[in-house]
């Protein structure tokens, strides 16, 4: 029985489409990352990937590690003259700072100077640190650290870029704003459309559709920065031209929403989501909440007077724009030392500051559109399938038509 249910669980780990894996230190020579189950045919625009690269890298309160860094992507396989061919795609960015650091993060077994090894002994408070050292027993918290650094998601962000120019062929784009930084946020009630996020959504600031919350968020900002202290808030992401289909109600790890929370709370700093009126809709009357259905020939059929559900409704998306937001921790290095204790001598001390940022609010938005495109990608072509982009089109249009003639 255990060799049968094994033989399963390889089955459905293959029939994955469009799955991805990372690799890389925060300090070490670069990152890599692994894409599979792309169809062959699908032309990749380099420069629209490195253009969301450096938007993540954007954003007023980013640190001085941003200025080191100048991320490109650089295709290693799975893309012949200028198209996918159906096998794994090699991406790989160059860490700049890996020359800074080539003695302390050196691959191979060599003596190394205690003054070159950078070891770290002392866990900062709100990181992986001192988890991390305790579950894999090691008494250099680097080891830890490195892989455990945001900088990992700029990996995520180049496939989060396949991802998108993936959808967009099928009518899928993904946008994200800032919602709130600290105590500013988008006054209750704002009203705003897909087009009103799309035009800001090369905002090298705070990317916030109103020009006075921004200044409050600036505002906000600076103050942290001058205390030397971190703050958090809140982004948006919404996929616009998402059809109804995507994700399933049958089982609890198919279910679109429950895919998107745990894609979002991936990333660095993130500890809640909502879906749609996500909180807010856990204090509504269900008369208030829940979108009314309608029916138009003339506006393609079905649709609704709202969309409080986020565009998901028994974990499938419904033909609504499907919304997500990702709550952002204040992150934890702080020039405002915060208490905590040696490894070795268990002695109390200040945490240490390294170089850091005041706020990534709106560099997680750019993470949190990479994860969104991730997981509905996947999606898609988990429904409509195909090996080769002629194919997927083919099923798409077969699709379209079954939604059309319902």
């Amino acid at each position: 029985m255990e060799k049968t249910f094994g033989h399963l669980n390889r089955m459905i780990i293959l029939a994955i489409m469009f799955d991805f894996v990372t690799a890389g230190e925060s300090h070490g020579k670069s990152l890599v990352a692994i894409v599979s189950g792309v169809p062959l045919g699908l032309e990749i625009d380099l420069d629209f990937i490195n253009r969301d690269l450096r938007r993540r890298q954007s954003g007023y309160g980013r640190g001085g590690r941003m200025k080191i860094e100048s991320d490109r992507v650089d295709i290693i396989s799975g893309v012949r003259f200028g198209k996918t061919i159906g096998s794994p795609i090699a991406l790989q960015i160059e860490n700049r700072d890996w020359t800074n650091w080539q003695d302390s993060m050196s691959v191979e077994a060599r003596e190394v100077p205690d003054n070159k090894r950078k070891e770290v002994t002392k866990p900062r408070p709100g990181h992986a640190d001192l988890a991390g050292a305790l579950k894999y027993n090691t008494k250099d918290i680097r080891n830890i650290l490195e892989r455990s650094s945001a900088r990992e998601t700029t990996a995520r962000v180049a496939v989060g870029g396949i991802a998108k120019i993936l959808l967009f062929r099928f009518g899928i784009e993904i946008a994200s704003h800032t919602i709130s930084i600290g105590e500013a946020s988008l006054p209750d009630g704002f009203e705003y459309q897909f087009e009103d996020i799309k035009a800001v959504r090369d905002n090298i600031e705070l990317r916030c559709i109103d020009r006075p919350t921004e200044q409050r968020m600036v505002e906000v900002i600076k103050a942290a920065h001058m205390s030397g202290d971190t703050v958090g808030g809140t982004f948006e992401v919404r996929a616009h031209g998402v059809f109804p289909g995507l994700g399933s109600h049958t089982a609890w790890d198919k279910k679109l929403d429950a895919l998107l929370a745990q894609a979002i709370v991936s990333i660095n700093a993130v500890k809640a989501v909502d879906v749609g009126a996500g909180e807010r809709g856990s204090r509504m009357l269900g008369s208030h909440l829940h979108d009314e259905i309608f029916y138009s020939r003339e506006k393609g059929g079905f649709f609704r007077g709202s969309n409080n559900a986020g565009g998901i409704e028994g974990g499938m998306s419904n033909g609504c724009d499907v919304v997500v937001r990702g709550h952002v921790k204040p992150i934890p290095t702080l020039r405002k030392p915060l208490r905590s204790v040696d490894i070795f001598n268990k002695e109390s001390f200040d945490a240490a500051y390294e170089r850091s940022d005041t706020c990534v609010v709106p560099a997680a938005g750019v993470v949190g559109e990479a994860m969104v495109a991730i997981v509905l990608a996947r999606c898609f072509l988990d429904k409509i399938g195909g090996d080769s982009l002629e194919e997927t089109e083919r099923n798409f249009r077969g699709y379209l038509e079954q939604l059309t003639d319902f």
